[in-house]
């Protein structure tokens, strides 16, 4: 009796020191289960609320919980490659494409698109309204008239430089140039503040448009100010945390006709236009 009194207490004994290990182990390690996922995306998407219908449609469909992380597409795509989140929703296609080749992303669909716009002050001190976007810019620095960019590193401030790049106008150091480092909602209230202009997505000028009701779209409707996204899954080869089989079916899911449909009506009851365009490949 005595000896299998001690064989017993050896067993538990064993457990316990395994229970602790693996405790000790998995200590600081984020929980990341089957049924959980993480989308890193834009504050475009999410300020338009255009996330708040598709997500919970998406959550239901398949039981998986999805955390959303609005940040700069910069930091979107960045997360991505650190493996911090499961699918990326982003509007920076070269920055996307590095990414792709790369392999830290794959199954990159391309989902919807609307356009950048330059909104100002409805006195236009410019003169831009009508321009294009060249025109725009040099009439801007010319004038020394006040542009509230991002600076945030986000698909809308890399568009924005790109755009300032080829008008060959460097505004970097100008007084006149003012970069918040925050998102498009945020960038938007100082711009109409300060009643300056401001290249913005159309989806977030709309969503908050009654609120700047001195500001109007002066600038829009070129090929150069495309606003194209898309949908891709972090490469869960390549970090062990990452729930891919949830990344998948969120890139499947956002260029199906279930969501395409609800894309391409999201807006059109209560801006008469709909916020964005349905774009799959």
């Amino acid at each position: 009796m005595k000896i299998v009194s001690q064989i017993v207490l050896m067993f538990l004994l064993i457990f316990v020191i395994t229970a602790c290990k693996s405790n000790d182990n998995n200590e600081g390690q984020p929980s990341h289960g089957q049924k959980d996922m993480i989308l890193a995306t834009t504050t475009s998407t999410q300020d338009s609320g255009l996330l708040d219908v598709l997500i919970p449609i998406f959550e239901e469909k398949y039981n998986i919980n999805v955390k959303t992380i609005a940040v700069g597409t910069g930091q979107a795509l960045a997360m991505g490659k650190q493996g911090e989140a499961d699918a990326l929703l982003t509007h920076a296609p070269t920055s996307e494409e590095e990414l792709v080749e790369t392999e830290e992303v794959i199954n990159r669909k391309r989902v919807m698109y609307n356009d950048f716009i330059i909104i100002g002050p409805k006195a236009d001190p410019a003169r831009i309204s009508g321009a294009d976007i060249n025109t725009a810019l040099q009439r801007i620095s010319e004038n020394k008239a006040t542009f509230v960019s991002r600076g945030d590193g986000s698909g809308t401030h890399k568009m924005e430089l790109d755009l300032w790049e080829k008008a060959r106008v460097d505004p970097s150091n100008e007084s006149w140039y003012i970069e918040t480092g925050q998102g498009m909602g945020s960038t938007l209230q100082l711009s109409a503040e300060r009643e300056g202009y401001l290249l913005a997505d159309r989806a977030t000028y709309l969503a908050h448009a009654n609120n700047f009701e001195h500001m109007s779209v002066l600038v829009e409707g070129t090929d150069e100010l495309l606003n194209i996204y898309h949908v891709m899954q972090v490469n869960d080869k390549n970090h062990g945390l990452v729930n891919g089989e949830a990344g998948l079916l969120f890139v499947e899911f956002m260029v199906s006709n279930e969501a395409q449909e609800i894309i391409k009506d999201f807006g059109v009851e209560q801006y008469n236009q709909p916020l964005f365009f349905q774009y799959t490949e």
